[in-house]
């Protein structure tokens, strides 16, 4: 039976959805045409197909792959023609492929494998996702190195020096470049953060961080010979100096990915075993800046605005490295900017180019430091000015300078916790009646990941089996959440990152305490008898809530608890 007709048969598709996909052929199969337009799930068309030609479909998640029977196969046929082996049966291979009627692959990997294959039907998105965690990311490129083959991939928006001379040439040679594309192109598929590149005794290991975890990415064992040549391409697309591998170096590379302009920033540092690479990926079409997009709940949210719409003072948010401090600035800066308010900011770097905004990159060579720019913007006459990090006492004074003159001062802060802030300032030098009178408050902050919303499922857990700070209720079981993983989150079991936020809004008695030069944790516990909520609170109230995980806010935050 023809295809169209059969899935009209099955309800897949209607008369006219086939006819049209007929009419638009053009040598094409119609099945392809219905599931490339959306009309029809590739899974519902694949176990059709399966149904009618008497084969199987299989769910690659169910399948234990052998590793022995797929090292039989060379990766090249393997990556081209979207073919996996899973294992061997009754003298026969059995490997998954998303087209039954790809005969020629088939054979092909038969005769390379010197066996027999029996098919079965996955979805090509499965297949792809296990070739390259088995074979690992770019081991068709290791392939096409060894054997000096061409190809490419990536679109490098700078223009690049082509005079680089013979250092440069094994890392300007097309299959080198490739595989520094897949890295990339991979890295943006699994949303990581972090590109590491991290040389080791025994090889170099590629890992990427995801959701604010390490995860290490297979790779082929060939790539260890090539650890030089991909550490001289980044170079190159940095603009670094591809001679210098005693120093540490930092560049930037701008990217266009599948229509999507990417910043890349590469930090290389010298190692015990060669040298290291760090690329941070900054997606700029997938970041939305706004306060509710970052998980903050309508309380913390109505009193941080009231904060930000204050014609005066400073606003610091604290957190360590990664814990979303710039996103929540730049959320509050695009909630409060108008036609009528100027807005200038100072950063180490600039992450994201805001509409509307004033942004200035510091440059400390040649002496343009935050304290420095900060005089001379407020010469500029600004309304709200963003100091992208208090570092010293001298950026921290210009800062209550600033706030004293009437403007409204947005910054961020290494500290633990909101009332750590106050003790901070002091520590750098500022006396403590300037703190009192211009800090308006303090948003502490850190990111959890969030349950995937595709297989997380209540639970009810034993109030014994919880921290000792978690709200005990009547001491029955507590219903909470937790996900299996499936292939939306890549058995991983969480999706995306949520903050969770501890928010100290100054009033007459923290400026006396701060004044009386007292510790932060006496400031801590009036804040907490007079309503604030902890980050392990405000965490534990995402997990009641099935946005996360008690592990993970436990993971992430410091006990209530002594």
């Amino acid at each position: 039976m023809e295809i169209g007709a059969i899935f009209i048969r099955r309800r897949l598709a209607d008369p006219s959805q086939v006819e049209a996909a007929r009419r638009e052929a053009n040598g094409r199969r119609v099945d392809q045409i219905l599931v490339d337009r959306g009309i029809v799930p590739e899974e519902d068309a694949l176990r059709a197909l399966a149904d009618e030609l008497h084969m199987q479909y299989q769910q690659l998640d169910d399948v234990a792959i052998d590793r022995e029977v797929l090292s039989r196969f060379p990766p090249t046929a393997v990556f081209r023609h979207a073919v996996l082996p899973l294992y061997q049966e009754h003298g026969w291979v059995v490997a998954a492929t998303s087209d039954p009627f790809d005969l020629e692959a088939l054979d092909e990997l038969g005769a390379v494998g010197g066996c027999r294959i029996r098919p079965v039907l996955s979805c090509r998105a499965e297949i792809l996702r296990a070739i390259k965690t088995h074979l690992g990311v770019g081991g068709d490129t290791i392939n096409q190195l060894v054997a000096q083959r061409a190809a490419d991939g990536v679109e490098v928006l700078d223009e690049l020096d082509d005079n680089l001379g013979e250092l440069a040439e094994s890392a300007q040679a097309p299959s080198v470049i490739k595989l520094v594309n897949e890295l990339l192109i991979e890295a943006l598929e699994q949303r990581a953060s972090d590109i590491h590149l991290e040389p080791q005794e025994h090889g170099l290991v590629v890992r990427y961080r995801i959701d604010g975890l390490l995860r290490v990415q297979p790779m082929p064992a060939e790539v260890n010979q090539f650890h030089s040549a991909i550490v001289t391409r980044l170079k190159i697309m940095s603009r670094l100096n591809i001679a210098e591998k005693r120093l540490p170096q930092d560049g930037r590379i701008n990217i266009r990915v599948q229509g999507r302009e990417i910043d890349v920033r590469v930090s290389i540092i010298p190692m015990l075993y060669g040298e290291g690479i760090v690329m941070r990926l900054l997606d700029k079409q997938r970041m939305k800046f706004n306060l509710s997009g970052m998980g903050m709940d309508d309380d913390t949210h109505r009193k941080f605005h009231y904060l930000i719409t204050m014609p005066y003072g400073i606003v610091l948010v604290t957190g360590p490295t990664g814990s979303g401090k710039t996103t929540t600035l730049y959320s509050a800066l695009n909630e409060i900017k108008s036609d009528d308010t100027k807005i200038i900011t100072v950063e180490d770097p600039v992450e994201y180019h805001l509409d509307g905004i004033n942004q200035i990159q510091v440059h400390s060579k040649i002496g343009l430091t935050f304290a420095g720019a900060l005089r001379s913007i407020l010469r500029h006459d600004p309304d709200v000015v963003l100091i992208g990090e208090i570092r010293d006492g001298e950026t921290a004074t210009s800062a209550i300078q600033a706030s004293l003159t009437g403007h409204l001062v947005f910054s961020t802060l290494h500290t633990n916790d909101a009332p750590g802030a106050f003790t901070r300032l002091v520590d750098m030098g500022v006396e403590p009646f300037l703190v009192a009178s211009t800090v308006e408050g303090v948003l502490a902050q850190r990111l959890v990941r969030s349950l995937c919303p595709a297989c997380k499922h209540p639970v009810g857990v034993n109030p014994q089996d919880l921290p000792p700070d978690f709200p005990r209720g009547d001491g029955k079981p507590i219903p909470l959440w937790q996900s299996n993983g499936c292939r939306q989150c890549n058995e991983s079991g969480f999706r995306g990152r949520s903050g969770i936020f501890e928010l100290l809004v100054n009033d007459a008695e923290i400026r006396r305490l701060c004044v009386d030069r007292v510790s932060a944790g006496v400031i801590r516990d009036y804040a907490l008898k007079h309503g604030m909520l902890t980050l392990r609170q405000c965490g534990y109230l995402k997990a009641l809530a099935g946005e996360t995980t008690v592990d993970e806010v436990v993971r992430i935050t410091r006990g209530d608890v002594a």
